[in-house]
């Protein structure tokens, strides 16, 4: 009987006990009783900026700690000895966040800043030395290393990948109570290559009667197709106009540039000819079209004909209603400088016009020609 009651005596000790640290821990109060259990960490991993064999490549490290972490308690990366940390590593190329929240780091613990020290093969953070937790439990960890590192400037050195390609496990431990790991898989790169074959069309078409080109205040007197310019019946004093649209399709990553020649001028079978523009001066720099000077002893100025282009020619050289002179030096009339597509104006299509004017002193003849010799050079 007297041991029952000692029995019981005791049993209302123990109850007594556990219930006051049962409260005391409610409370948030530290007790004896209390001993937080070692886990594992969970959702670990480590994503590799560069997993190709030999190459630096800049780690980004997440866990979450189930316990927390506390003051001037360690976090130790391990990484395999095959992977090279240089000398230069420091927390200098180091980024480390709190559940989203900068940690402030140096080379040594103080205050709220975290110490960071390295070995060959293992980075060693110890926490803050302010009193308190510095991770609550189930708080998600980052560490940056390398030049992803950009608090307090970026980073500028990283880590060296093993030599062999394979499987290669990093460890995260130390002093804080849980420690897990995880891999990261080295690999040789894969090399993508293609071919894409070199394209080109360059298409001529006609212009109808009735059209404008460049500005001119002369539309079109004669219908024209992709072969023919016929200029017909040239009267003194009167100007014509024609014109032709260019188009260019290509893939030439440096564009392309399209010029026009003349075989002669414009020649009769009498030996007579329409000269180039201006007064025979053949005139390269555009300029405003004038009428033919009709002097009476330079045969030169009785009549001529000259170009223009609507294209811009990358600097908008024969900007509204200017002209050059045909000639059997090739003119650049329609450029650009990369790929086109056979349709936007100044980048794949343009229209080129042609004008002749005639005074009362050019000869009579009723087959006056030449020859236009368009060639359109991609470059790839």
């Amino acid at each position: 009987m007297i041991h029952t009651v000692k029995a019981v005596r005791t049993l209302q000790t123990v109850a007594c006990f556990l219930g006051l640290a049962i409260l005391l821990w409610s409370l948030g109060i530290p007790t004896s009783v209390y001993n937080a259990d070692a886990a594992n960490l969970t959702s670990v991993s480590d994503t590799l900026s560069d997993s190709d064999r030999g190459v630096v490549s800049n780690h980004t490290i997440r866990f979450t700690t189930p316990n927390g972490i506390l003051t001037t308690q360690t976090i130790v990366v391990t990484f395999p000895g095959t992977f090279t940390l240089p000398s230069g590593l420091d927390f200098n190329d180091m980024d480390v966040t709190s559940n989203g929240s900068p940690v402030t780091l140096a080379a040594a613990p103080v205050g709220l800043t975290w110490g960071v020290a390295t070995t060959t093969s293992t980075i060693i953070f110890t926490t803050s030395t302010t009193s308190g937790a510095v991770a609550a439990s189930s708080s998600v960890i980052a560490i940056l290393i390398g030049t992803n590192a950009t608090v307090g400037g970026t980073g500028n050195t990283q880590i060296i990948n093993p030599a062999a390609a394979g499987s290669y496990e990093i460890t995260l431990g130390g002093s804080m109570v849980d420690s897990g790991s995880t891999r990261v898989a080295i690999i040789d790169d894969v090399d993508v290559t293609a071919n894409v074959d070199t394209t080109l069309t360059f298409t001529i078409a006609g212009v109808a009667n009735g059209a404008s080109v460049n500005g001119s205040a002369t539309t079109t007197s004669t219908t024209t197709t992709a072969t023919t310019l016929p200029f017909e019946s040239l009267t003194a004093n009167t100007s014509k106009v024609l014109a032709q649209d260019l188009t260019v399709t290509t893939n030439a990553s440096n564009g392309f540039v399209v010029t026009v020649a003349q075989s002669q001028n414009l020649l009769s079978s009498t030996g007579a000819d329409i000269d180039g523009f201006a007064n025979g001066n053949y005139n390269n720099t555009p300029i405003a079209w004038a009428s033919p000077s009709a002097t009476i002893a330079s045969e030169n100025t009785w009549g001529h004909w000259g170009l223009t282009s609507e294209d811009d020619l990358n600097t908008n050289e024969f900007g509204s209603d200017l002209w050059v002179a045909a000639s059997t030096t090739p003119r650049q009339v329609f450029a650009h400088t990369g790929p086109s597509d056979g349709t936007t104006s100044n980048q794949g299509a343009t229209r080129v016009g042609y004008q002749a004017q005639i005074s009362s002193l050019q000869e009579a003849g009723d087959d006056y020609s030449t020859t236009l010799t368009y060639v359109a050079t991609p470059t790839f």
